[in-house]
């Protein structure tokens, strides 16, 4: 069961995360316009030389930026989390960032790719086509990362950050992420809300390859809410912890090559 926590800035916090057990621990690169920050790629390499993978979002999708950012960074995982769709102009979309990816697999062979795909909250039934987008994208990607869209009756609210998905602190429907698992071809990484107190049923019925935490693992300010880019330890812990004691109660049906981003059966 792969953990994979975000979003890690600074070298040094790696450390301490390393030492909880974390597989994959994520940056994120905020701007195309200051793409090459040397403390980021500092905190990338420390990750490497925990003997972690190191994951990457880079928050813009210009080619030529993207593998300048490829080049600098050097990450194990480049994750990509687009707000996706499958209107007409979010086929057109869909189509540019396959292509993207697809040029990602011929220029750089050992690079990673995880996608993230929209699911509705918990509370929400609107439709986010979450299948066949991934149906669409399963070929060049590596991974799948379930993430938790903000949507009433079926009308797209305004994401944290926009464009893309993720970092919403709100549960995803694992109706919908539990039949992504059985239908797809590739690891899907369970994310959207997941914190220590509920992971482990997050894993007991979706039956992920790995689960991913990034909000509910922040520290708080004195109002109750999630600091950015600051990681509470002891939360981390038990969300480890937590993950490890779920992993253990699911029959061991994936194979390690499975989980390190090949396909299975």
């Amino acid at each position: 069961m792969i953990t994979q926590i975000y979003e890690i800035q600074n070298p040094g916090d790696v450390a301490p995360i390393c030492a909880l057990g974390v597989d994959h621990i994520g940056s994120v690169v905020l701007s195309a316009a200051e793409w090459q920050q040397p403390v980021l790629c500092e905190t990338v390499q420390t990750v490497q030389k925990c003997g972690k993978k190191s994951s990457l979002i880079p928050l813009f999708n210009d080619p030529e930026t993207v593998f300048e950012t490829l080049d600098y960074y050097r990450p194990d995982i480049v994750h990509f989390c687009e707000m996706l769709s499958l209107e007409s102009a979010g086929i057109q979309v869909c189509q540019r960032l396959i292509a993207l990816q697809r040029e990602i697999r011929r220029r750089y062979p050992g690079l990673a790719i995880m996608r993230s795909i929209p699911i509705g909250r918990l509370a929400s039934h609107a439709d986010m086509a979450t299948l066949p987008l991934a149906e669409m994208f399963e070929g060049v990607s590596d991974y799948f990362l379930t993430d938790t869209v903000l949507a009433t009756g079926g009308n797209l609210s305004s994401q944290p950050v926009e464009g893309f998905v993720g970092i919403t602190g709100q549960t995803c429907h694992w109706e919908t992420a539990r039949e992504l698992v059985a239908r797809s071809a590739i690891p899907v990484i369970l994310a959207g809300g997941l914190s220590p107190e509920n992971v482990y049923d997050g894993i007991r019925f979706v039956k992920p390859a790995g689960v991913d935490s990034c909000t509910c693992t922040n520290r708080l300010d004195a109002q109750g809410r999630p600091i950015r880019f600051q990681k509470d330890i002891e939360r981390l812990r038990r969300f480890v912890e937590e993950t490890r004691r779920a992993a253990a109660t699911l029959p061991d049906t994936l194979d390690s090559d499975s989980l390190e981003g090949h396909s299975h059966s």
